[in-house]
């Protein structure tokens, strides 16, 4: 497989050095998300099978139009497009061209958490019932990150989309559709230096906490900053009528029963870049097959999240809109 990469952020330092390590894919081009000639000459490449679009999600609906009317393939990253209105389009983009779409929820991939999946799936909690998520972290306040897209909310920033796209994909993934949504969300860190120095006032949120209930009946309760005053590991509970699974950071998976008996699945050796490279081998064969497997994020999750992500923001979305 073929892959043309935009993006010169973490496409080029995470997807594309990660896609050329994977057997039977090969880097053809990483081009600027900002650089619209080499952008379109990239998508209208006659040799690729793959654009993986990794630029900011307010050009999102752009890139995936170059790629889907060029014929390609498209792995978008989260959070997909702007907003709801945007993550639609972008689907519609794909079903005309009647190529495969894949969105960039490659935590889906990491060990731990498909351990998790097949726990639930199997009845070792009983009925599922809670799920608790804590991700507290200090990425975009030591050192203190410049103003830029992520917090500017015209421009799809907010950390809602950022962080919370994944939090949000890991419940839908394991318990299905939402419907309903309630949130808070502020701004911890009011104001950053832009490029040039000068203070820009943020108008996208750095922190949230949300409570999702699904269509099973299955809640949760997410509290996530990227702007705390430490890193903290993740904590992820997920309580069942039998029992509570927890999962800390991405490696260590423990089940305890009722009883109180207790197994503990070590996944410590995995890191992120692991489950990407899983990833990206579902990519790889789910765009030589022509269909994407049971379990992969399509364009409709993006879609679906992008609607959950939008009635946090407090923005009108209908429940059924959310499906």
């Amino acid at each position: 497989m073929k892959v043309g990469v935009i993006g010169r952020g973490f496409g080029s330092r995470v997807v594309a050095p990660l896609f050329a390590a994977t057997k039977g894919c090969e880097v053809l081009d990483v081009v600027s998300a900002r650089d619209d000639d080499a952008v379109g000459a990239l998508c209208r490449r006659g040799d690729l099978d793959l654009v993986a679009v990794h630029s900011p999600p307010f050009m999102h609906l752009d890139h995936v139009r170059l790629a889907t009317e060029a014929g390609h393939a498209v792995l978008c990253d989260k959070p997909f497009g702007k907003n709801a209105a945007e993550a639609e389009a972008m689907c519609s983009m794909l079903s005309e061209a009647g190529v495969v779409g894949l969105v960039n929820f490659q935590f889906r991939c990491g060990n731990a958490r498909v351990k998790l999946r097949e726990l639930v799936s199997s009845g070792a909690i009983g009925a599922p019932e809670h799920v608790q998520s804590s991700i507290m972290l200090a990425i975009t306040r030591l050192p203190l990150r410049q103003f830029g897209w992520l917090f500017d909310a015209a421009l799809g920033g907010g950390w809602i989309g950022a962080g919370g796209s994944h939090s949000i994909d890991f419940f839908r993934w394991i318990f299905g559709d939402v419907d309903e949504v309630r949130a808070s969300r502020w701004t911890t860190i009011e104001e950053r230096p832009d490029a040039n120095g000068q203070l820009q006032r943020c108008t996208a949120e750095d922190s949230f906490s949300a409570l999702l209930r699904s269509t099973s009946g299955v809640t949760g309760a997410f509290d996530s900053s990227c702007a705390a005053s430490v890193n903290l590991p993740s904590a992820v509970s997920v309580f069942g009528s039998e029992g509570v699974l927890e999962l800390s950071g991405e490696g260590s998976l423990v089940l305890v029963r009722a009883q109180g008996e207790r197994e503990t699945f070590d996944f410590t050796s995995d890191d992120r870049n692991q489950a990407f490279q899983r990833w990206a081998e579902v990519v790889r064969d789910a765009v030589s097959d022509h269909e994407v497997p049971e379990g992969a994020a399509r364009f409709e999750d993006g879609l679906a999240c992008a609607r959950i992500l939008q009635a946090m923001r407090g923005e009108a979305t209908s429940s059924r809109a959310m499906h």
